[in-house]
């Protein structure tokens, strides 16, 4: 007679949930504790990116399941956020209305607890972090659909601002309508910012080739026109749909699968090493035969993984560029420290935008 398991019933594994959420809520307000005695022997800005990169990469490396990887960086990352609040809430500039991609990066690396301050232009969002009414900036810095965005890279030639982080956010495109438009044949006319009609152009010549395009400032702004004016959509995050009350009248509309959004995390501070870094600076080139290649040899002499190389007017002088540049390591490891050292002897100009740790995907 083959062994029988013990039936198990429904109120006892509800007796040990129960147990389970107790030591759970026991653990996390001890977690809080700490973290606010660490935060009296701090000063200045205390979050700081290469402690929550690290304890991320453990607890992703440590997790035996059957959550995924994925789940896990989330709760433990909204676990940290709540603890930082308790010690002192950050605030943390994006680009709004509410409702953006930019919003959602922002919560993504900072937490639900973070105050996000929504602002009407990138340079807003770069001031309020310049003149400490935000702890932080969130800016978009490139698409791998649309490539880089230059304002941006404008920006952070000029701001004293240091890179102390980066975001990789997956771009999920809905077309978001109003609950009464519940057919494509009705749409009329779709609202979004440009990029995301350059993102799902085929889309939409396959599926709503006689809808008018208008582009906005921004998808959440698409969302709050389209919940305005009948017969509109706009294409938009399911953040800006539940902002606006839109329903999602086709999912994931998105010509490349893989597209995503590079966030760039500005702040007052230099992260040290997190043990998985990039180092991102600008560069010019001096106007002679072989100059870049020159400028970008001690990278390849010291061991030096470039991983970005991007191009854009000096705005200084005509025909004239600066070259931003990412590599792999942090500016205090020996070889990327001697390759700069090398590089800034052979630069026109030279800046070093920051180091930080490397998003998680």
């Amino acid at each position: 007679m083959a062994d029988s398991k013990p039936e198990v019933s429904l109120q006892s594994l509800r007796e040990q949930i129960d147990q389970i959420d107790l030591d759970v809520l026991r653990l996390l307000n001890a977690r809080a504790v700490a973290a606010g005695e660490i935060g009296k022997l701090k000063t200045g800005v205390l979050y700081r990116p290469e402690r929550e990169a690290q304890v991320l990469r453990r607890v992703r490396e440590l997790n035996p399941g059957p959550l995924g990887a994925e789940t896990v960086t989330f709760l433990f990352r909204e676990i940290m956020s709540a603890c930082l609040a308790y010690e002192r809430p950050i605030t943390v500039a994006c680009l709004g209305p509410s409702g953006t991609y930019s919003e959602a990066a922002a919560v993504r690396q900072f937490g639900h607890a973070a105050n996000i301050l929504t602002c009407t232009t990138l340079d807003d969002v770069v001031r309020a972090a310049e003149t400490g009414n935000a702890d932080f900036a969130v800016v978009p810095v490139e698409n791998s659909t649309e490539g880089a965005v230059g304002r941006t890279l404008d920006l952070m030639i000029e701001t004293p601002l240091k890179v102390c982080g980066e975001i990789q956010l997956r771009i999920r495109h809905q077309l978001l309508a109003a609950p009464t438009l519940t057919a494509l044949k009705d749409v009329q006319r779709v609202f979004s910012h440009g990029q995301s009609l350059g993102q799902c152009q085929h889309w939409l010549n396959a599926w709503l080739p006689h809808a008018e395009r208008v582009a906005v400032a921004s998808n959440a702004e698409a969302a709050r026109l389209a919940a305005e004016q009948p017969g509109s959509a706009a294409i938009a995050g399911e953040l800006a749909g539940e902002r606006y009350g839109l329903h999602v009248l086709h999912a994931n509309i998105e010509d490349e699968s893989t597209n995503t959004t590079r966030f760039l995390v500005l702040g007052p501070e230099l992260p040290g090493p997190s043990g998985r870094d990039k180092t991102s600076m600008v560069l010019a080139a001096r106007n002679r035969p072989g100059a870049i290649h020159e400028l970008l040899t001690p990278l390849a002499t010291c061991g030096v993984s470039m991983t970005r190389l991007e191009s854009r007017p000096s705005r200084t002088a005509l025909w004239e560029y600066v070259f931003f540049v990412d590599v792999e390591g942090h500016q205090q490891d020996p070889a990327v420290a001697t390759a700069i050292r090398a590089i800034e002897e052979k630069a026109l100009f030279s800046k070093i935008l920051g180091s930080y740790p490397v998003a998680a995907l």
